[in-house]
């Protein structure tokens, strides 16, 4: 069969996280009750920040952003490995591959960029107060979203193309339970060296660069706030600390996957599985949590349009 790259594999059979059937339903009972517990918490976050005029500020609107990512990110993969698990023969077509290929790392990008402009907030937040309201306005923070998503449309377009200039011809085993770039690479009929490299340094380097930035940033704004008051300095370190867990939640994992050659290691199915399935439900409901504002609100509405 000629497809656009030349290739004649049509599909991939996906090895899955383990071989266990034990240890698949374990983990998919597991999966299962954590996205019926937390997902549910992520919509109630974005229904709250959208509802409620006092969490106009950019902050929220960026924390709703956020949970809007991670619950997108969170369809891309679990979905269908959920079905897997149910499933005797695990197989992608080459299409749907590229597919999930593609959205993982367009919706994975975005949120590495938001996270970057998070930090750019509060950042002018805390070191600069006095001109917050019109570098932050809504116009900025409206174009602000518009530019990380299209970072991430031109970061994953890059990842694609590679794929697609790739020939492959067998095998089509992909030991994973789902489409990424090191694997697929691993199955081209060709000497992929080139393609890694290129690989490395669109993922693996931006992701690192991002990292690093990110706690340089919150290590100067960590600096500057000594000299607030009492009050200030409390919420102030509360936001920060929150930022930088979830910077480590999403960023540990992918530098693990992309900073390095693309070589097969032991762990690399389970930080898959914490990367593209747990930790982006995580994120916004760590992030609510420890802010006062945000969980008051979701009360208040759960008591005027559930409880009552």
């Amino acid at each position: 069969m000629e497809t656009k790259n030349s290739s004649v594999v049509t599909e991939f059979i996906l090895l899955g996280l383990t071989q266990s059937q034990e240890a698949q339903l374990l983990v998919f009972v597991l999966v299962l009750v954590f996205y019926l517990i937390i997902l549910p918490g992520n919509v109630l976050i974005i229904v709250t920040i959208r509802s409620d005029p006092r969490l106009s500020a950019p902050l929220y609107f960026f924390l709703g952003n956020l949970a809007f990512l991670d619950a997108s990110y969170s369809f891309i993969v679990a979905p269908r490995m959920l079905v897997d698990f149910l499933s005797e023969k695990k197989v992608i077509s080459y299409t749907g591959c590229i597919t999930q290929l593609f959205f993982l790392h367009f919706v994975g990008a975005g949120e590495m960029f938001l996270l970057v402009v998070m930090a750019l907030d509060r950042f002018i937040a805390i070191c600069h107060p006095l001109h917050y309201s019109t570098f932050m306005n809504h116009r900025v923070c409206y174009a602000l979203v518009m530019a990380l998503w299209l970072g991430g449309f031109a970061h994953s377009i890059v990842q694609v193309a590679l794929i697609l200039n790739l020939p492959f011809c067998g095998p089509n085993l992909l030991d994973n339970f789902f489409c990424d770039v090191p694997q697929v690479i691993k199955l081209a009929c060709t000497d992929t060296f080139a393609v890694e490299l290129l690989m490395v340094f669109n993922s693996g380097l931006l992701t690192l660069v991002c990292f690093l930035g990110l706690l340089s940033s919150y290590a100067v704004i960590l600096c500057r706030i000594k000299g607030h008051s009492s009050e200030g300095k409390s919420k102030a370190i509360s936001t920060c600390t929150t930022h930088i867990i979830i910077v480590f939640l999403m960023f540990a994992p992918a530098i693990f996957i992309y900073t390095r050659p693309f070589q097969v290691l032991p762990a690399d199915k389970v930080v898959s599985l914490f990367h593209t399935v747990i930790f982006p439900l995580l994120n916004p409901v760590i992030y609510t949590l420890r802010n006062q504002e945000v969980t008051a609100s979701m009360r208040k509405l759960l008591n005027q349009y559930v409880i009552c």
